[in-house]
């Protein structure tokens, strides 16, 4: 149960007090709270970028790509040996792209070898980053034999050794030095029987382990854990049609499940993604459980009585996990070739975690076995850890690996506010439903990380050297402050370690700018401050150079402590990849006289625009669909107009203008050359009105009266015979 508000505002009170990290201003009044930030589906725009292009567009991009890579071969740190294969692409609506490639050094994986090129809209080279800053030219011929390699890599590793895989040769690029290494594959069980695949790299000199890496990701800290997991066989379940099934969920309530039907049953297989699907491990540590089944359609009792109701959270929570990538970044599935992944419940027996080992999900039971970890932000948390290690090849290490704990906690709560569901409502602490540390208190809090006792709010030099589900505190932070803004927003209140005030962009755009900066941008072995120029450099691509957006990220990354030069100088112009829409000019009219103006818009990805205004003067309208302003004006006056047109993934595009109406009251009856009258509108030389069939033409005005203002006195000659 999630602790009551005014307890959680007390808490974060408290804490920010006696956060020596944390720089807070004076005591000041709170803040009214804001509304609650959007949310469902409908709260998301789809990505204004792609990973699945045509084939055609594919081709054209990689091949740009790699005639870019061969002419900056300098900036690549390319070495005779060298060969470059493509990992993953992004292309934006307006055709620019990003391609990044592995290397491999005369046939020898490399670590830090990755290359990230990016292409202008017309696939000439704008960019190239990569994963270290040396070549990967080292000699092949190692100096320590293969099994020493193997005996090292035993020692260090900490638990129960289970097998170690035979050593192969690679290179590790890091910083300005390349180096030879064995590397070998440890399997076996973290002491808290987490289970492990420790990546082990040993000098092939000198036998020293310079790096180590675990495929597997756990959701908490390892100590919150008390329990080892198998890949699930590679087996292809064959396509079926998609059943509608219930779930009652034990944290989610009553939730709509996409099931298979097999005769009179049903089982907990989805077609409609990419045929995930969930099993029952009755706590095994290994295997591939049992698919959960129901003879009804209905899984689960909404209470851990039933086993099924955890498989219930866990395959609702797989399925919007999805969603959210598909419908809102553009990638179809965790790696982004539509497969759904396994996900395995009652793992061990009162095992306190969660965790992604590189190819599925596996979820414990918690305490006693009575608080599953199988809620909403679990799920999009761990399946998260999939997308960044497939985008970007991200470990546990360093600040890297706090960055990758630190995404997946942001996407696991953009699934959250994706779900929108009504029992396990939207916010932005993790696992606050679980209670995995027994105080009915959430795990972590993303507005104000220094919560947990543990995570830093603002970065500093040491923060690499904490466990990474410490250190990603500062990304948390930073999102928070980039999508919600600081200060008290109903969730607790959230500081600033500049002191600053920042007013927040919302979920959609903070996450889609993160989303770019990791497709487009991060490398391999990515830190802080690389992180605050990708993201920096998104926002432009998104959004525009130094616009709201630009500008807010800039400022989120300061608020936590990270600073640098601009990397992406110059100013706002109109958002990138909207529609253009002409400046028609100035307008005037006449009222009780008709007008026809149209309105000139264009597309760059050629979408149907929709089209409004505000500020039109009185009886004058627009056509949505063709941008045809038209009526009759009704009152006189000026007025400043607005025209939108808006595609359909929201972007939109504007012009400004005004748009004068005039009359001329009612003039005094009779022939000739009339005295001074006061007008109701104002005129200038040479404006006529008519009256009963007769004119009279505005000559000049009166001394003391400004010529235009309303109600001033003019002289007006007969222009027309009765």
């Amino acid at each position: 149960m999630e602790i009551p508000r005014a307890a959680r505002l007390l808490t974060v009170a408290l804490a920010c007090l006696s956060a020596s990290a944390v720089a807070l201003p004076a005591a000041t009044a709170a803040p009214a709270p804001h509304p609650a930030p959007p949310a469902g589906p409908v709260a998301f725009a789809a990505a204004p970028f792609t990973a699945d292009p045509t084939p055609a567009v594919r081709s054209r991009v990689v091949d740009a790509a790699q005639k870019a890579l061969a002419a900056h071969a300098g900036a690549a740190h390319r070495a005779d040996g060298d060969a470059f294969f493509v990992r993953n692409l992004i292309v934006d609506r307006d055709g620019s792209a990003s391609v990044r490639f592995d290397r491999t050094y005369k046939g020898l994986p490399t670590y830090g070898g990755d290359v990230v090129v990016r292409l202008d809209k017309d696939g000439t080279y704008r960019s190239l980053a990569t994963g270290s800053g040396t070549s990967a030219s080292v000699s092949t011929e190692p100096q320590l034999a293969a099994s020493s390699a193997v005996d090292a890599s035993k020692a260090v590793f900490r638990g129960q050794v289970e097998s170690v895989s035979a050593a192969h040769l690679a290179v590790r690029m890091e910083g300005t030095g390349a180096t030879l290494v064995w590397e070998t594959v440890v399997s076996g069980v973290r002491p808290d029987r987490t289970p492990s695949r420790l990546h082990v790299l040993v000098d092939a000199r000198t036998g020293k382990v310079v790096r180590t890496s675990d495929e597997v990701s756990t959701f908490a800290v390892e100590g919150a854990a008390r329990a080892t997991a198998s890949k699930v066989g590679a087996a292809a379940r064959a396509a079926a049609p998609t059943a509608a099934g219930t779930g009652q969920s034990i944290y989610s309530g009553k939730v709509a499940l996409d099931v298979t039907q097999s005769g009179s049953g049903y089982s907990m297989t989805d077609p409609a993604h990419g045929n995930g699907y969930t099993t029952n491990l009755n706590h095994a540590t290994s295997g591939t459980g049992s698919v959960f089944t129901s003879s009804s359609g209905t899984f689960g009792n909404g209470s851990t009585s039933d086993p099924a109701s955890a498989g219930a959270d866990v395959h609702y929570g797989a399925a919007k996990t999805f969603d959210y990538y598909k419908n809102v970044q553009g990638r179809n599935g965790i790696f982004g070739d539509g497969r759904g992944v396994p996900s395995r419940t009652h793992y061990g027996n009162a095992y306190v975690n969660a965790f992604w080992d590189g190819t599925q999900m596996t979820y414990g039971d918690g305490q006693n076995n009575a608080r599953p970890l199988v809620e909403l932000d679990v799920a999009g948390h761990e399946m998260s850890h999939g997308v960044s290690g497939a985008l970007t090849g991200w470990d546990e290490t360093g600040e890297t690996g706090g960055m990758n704990e630190g995404t997946s906690d942001i996407f696991g709560t953009m699934v959250e506010f994706y779900a929108n569901n009504p029992v396990d409502t939207p916010d932005y602490t993790m696992g606050e439903l679980i209670n995995i540390n027994g105080d009915n208190r959430p795990l972590r809090y993303m507005y104000n990380p220094s919560l947990d006792g543990q995570s830093p709010n603002c970065w500093n030099s040491s923060n690499g050297g904490l466990d990474p589900h410490y250190s990603m505190g500062p990304l948390n932070h930073w999102f928070f402050l980039a999508a919600v803004g600081s200060g008290d927003h109903g969730y607790g209140s959230s500081p600033t370690c500049n002191n600053s005030t920042v007013t927040g962009i919302g979920n959609d755009k903070a996450a889609k700018i993160w989303y770019k900066a990791l497709a487009s941008y991060a490398n391999s072995s990515e830190n802080y401050h690389q992180a605050r120029t990708d993201s920096l450099r998104a926002a432009a691509d998104l959004y525009g150079t130094h616009c709201t957006e630009y500008n807010t990220i800039d400022a989120a990354w300061a608020a936590v402590s990270v600073t640098g030069a601009d990397p992406v100088p110059g100013s706002c112009n109109s958002q990138p990849g909207s529609p253009s829409v002409t400046n028609p000019g100035n307008q005037k009219g006449t009222v009780g006289t008709a007008v026809s103006v149209q309105i000139q818009a264009s597309d760059p990805g050629g979408q149907t625009l929709t089209y409004s205004a505000t500020g039109l003067p009185a009886g004058l309208s627009i056509n949505s669909s063709t941008g045809l302003i038209s009526g009759t004006p009704t009152t006189a006056g000026t007025s400043s107009v607005t025209v939108t047109a808006k595609n359909t993934d929201n972007a939109t595009g504007t012009a400004s203008f005004t748009w004068t109406i005039t009359d001329g009251g009612t003039p005094p009856q009779g022939c000739g050359d009339l005295p001074a009258w006061s007008a109701s509108r104002s005129y200038v030389p040479g404006d006529q009105v008519a009256y009963n069939g007769h004119k009279w033409s505005s000559q000049w005005y009166s001394t003391g009266a400004e010529p235009g203002a309303p109600g001033s006195w003019a002289v007006w000659k007969d222009a027309g015979a009765c």
